[in-house]
C-alpha cells in the first residue's frame, strides 16, 4: 500500500489508472469501514481509501480535537484489506487557505434530522466530499449505509453536479448483538456498550410494529422516544421516514409503502456522553 500526504503526488499517481475506487474516512477504523474497502476493491483497478478527520463537519462543542486518531493500525488494517493507496493529507494540504467557498446541499433533505441537530455538519460533509472527489477524481466511490441520511446527500450532489462518480452503498455490519459498528462505540463504557444495543432493538420494534400494520407514525415514534428516555438514554429523533425524500409519510400511504419496501426507519440518541445512529430500512 502506498501512502500519500500531498494533491499533487496523488494526482501523479494515479494519472496511470482509468478507474479509481476510492473509500473516503476520518480514521479510527472498524470492521465496517474494511467491509466498505473490500467492496470497493473490484469496482475500479486502483483502491483508494483516505483518512482525513474533518474540521468542517464538527460543532464548536463537539469531537474534533479528542476525535480517536489510530494511524498504525489503521494503516495496517488497510494494508490486510486490500487497499492500494492511503491518501491522507494535513489540514493545511487540503485546506491550504480557509475554506470560503462551501457546498451547500438543498435545505428539504439536508436540514432535516441530523442536519437539525447538527447545523452546518451537512455544509461540511458535502465540502470535504467534493474536495476529495476533486483530488482522486474516482469512477466509483461507496459510502456506508449507516450513515442514511448522508449517503442520500452525496448520491444528491454528484447527480446535480453531473460527476462522473456512481456512488455505491455498504450495507450497515453489526456486532453479535445487533449494535451499529460505529467509531464512536470506542466512547462507551463497559455499562454503556450494554446499553447501546438498545438503539437498533428499538428501531427494530419500530419496522415490526410497521409490518404489522400500524399506520399511527406519531404514535410508533412517540412510544420509541418514551422507551429509550426510561433507559436513561437522550433521544434526537426514532423517526418514520420515506426512503425516497426522507419526509414523513402520510397515515394513508404507510401500507402500500410497507408493502413497496420503502420505509426507513432513523434513530439519533446519546447515551452518556456518546451520540449514537443508526437506521433500519423496512
Amino acid at each position: 500500500m502506498k501512502i500519500i500526504t500531498t494533491v499533487n503526488e496523488l494526482r501523479a499517481h494515479l494519472a496511470h489508472f482509468k478507474r479509481p475506487a476510492f473509500v473516503p474516512t476520518m480514521g479510527n477504523l472498524h470492521d465496517g469501514h474494511l467491509a466498505l474497502v473490500r467492496q470497493a476493491k473490484p469496482l475500479g483497478d486502483v483502491l483508494v481509501a483516505s483518512i482525513f478527520v474533518n474540521r468542517l463537519q464538527f460543532l464548536p462543542h463537539e469531537d474534533f480535537d479528542t476525535y480517536p486518531r489510530t494511524w498504525a493500525a489503521d494503516c495496517q488494517a488497510l494494508a490486510d484489506a486490500g487497499c492500494d493507496v492511503l491518501f491522507a493529507p494535513s489540514e493545511s494540504e487540503l485546506y491550504p487557505q480557509p475554506q470560503g467557498y462551501k457546498v451547500q446541499p438543498p435545505v428539504a433533505l439536508a436540514d432535516l434530522l441530523e442536519g437539525h441537530f447538527r447545523p452546518g455538519f451537512f455544509i461540511g460533509v458535502c465540502t470535504v466530499v467534493m474536495k476529495l472527489f476533486a483530488c482522486v477524481q474516482p469512477r466509483v466511490a461507496v459510502f456506508g449505509q449507516k450513515d442514511y441520511q448522508q449517503l442520500m446527500v452525496i448520491k444528491g450532489m454528484v447527480q446535480q453536479f453531473a460527476l462522473p462518480i456512481e456512488v455505491v452503498a455498504g450495507r450497515t455490519l453489526r456486532a453479535a448483538d445487533g449494535l451499529a459498528l460505529s467509531s464512536r462505540n470506542n466512547y462507551l463504557s463497559a455499562t454503556e456498550r450494554a446499553e447501546a444495543v438498545h438503539l437498533s432493538g428499538t428501531l427494530q420494534q419500530m419496522a415490526q410494529a410497521l409490518k404489522n400494520g400500524s399506520s399511527d407514525i406519531a404514535a410508533l415514534e412517540q412510544q420509541a422516544l418514551d422507551s429509550l428516555t426510561k433507559r436513561g438514554w437522550q433521544p434526537d429523533y426514532l423517526v418514520v421516514r420515506r426512503r425516497l425524500d426522507l419526509q414523513p409519510p402520510s397515515a394513508s400511504e404507510v401500507a402500500d409503502l410497507v408493502q413497496q419496501q420503502g420505509l426507513v426507519v432513523l434513530g439519533a440518541a446519546r447515551l452518556g456522553a456518546t451520540r449514537l445512529i443508526d437506521n433500519l430500512e423496512v
